[in-house]
């Protein structure tokens, strides 16, 4: 019993495409079929808004942020937990665990 309906249930599964495949008719050997497609590709662009309060440090940005002296830029000393860091021209007071953006100053 098991065996039928396996062999049944494998034709059920193969039959359409088999049909569907047979049914298909080549064109002419004379003439020739054009196709034209048109392709429109849709472009992405993604912004980021600036570095902004209680925003969350990017991995990718925690991995590229140099840690600073806050002393050379003369700077506020961070609270426990929290370092400053610099991309770019910006610098950013930020909490070490959870990449929360406390401050955010410009350099000149």
């Amino acid at each position: 019993m098991r065996k039928i309906f396996t062999v049944l249930l494998a034709a059920s599964i193969l039959a359409p495409p088999l049909a569907a495949a047979a049914q298909v008719k080549p064109a002419p050997a004379g003439r020739q079929v054009v196709v034209q497609k048109d392709v429109v590709k849709k472009k992405v662009v993604i912004r980021k808004g600036g570095w902004v309060k209680g925003r969350r440090l990017s991995p990718s940005d925690r991995h590229r942020a140099a840690e600073i002296d806050y002393r050379a830029f003369q700077l506020s000393a961070p609270p426990r937990g929290y370092h400053w860091v610099r991309i770019k021209n910006n610098f950013l007071l930020v909490g070490i665990t959870s990449g929360l953006i406390s401050k955010v100053h410009e350099a000149r």
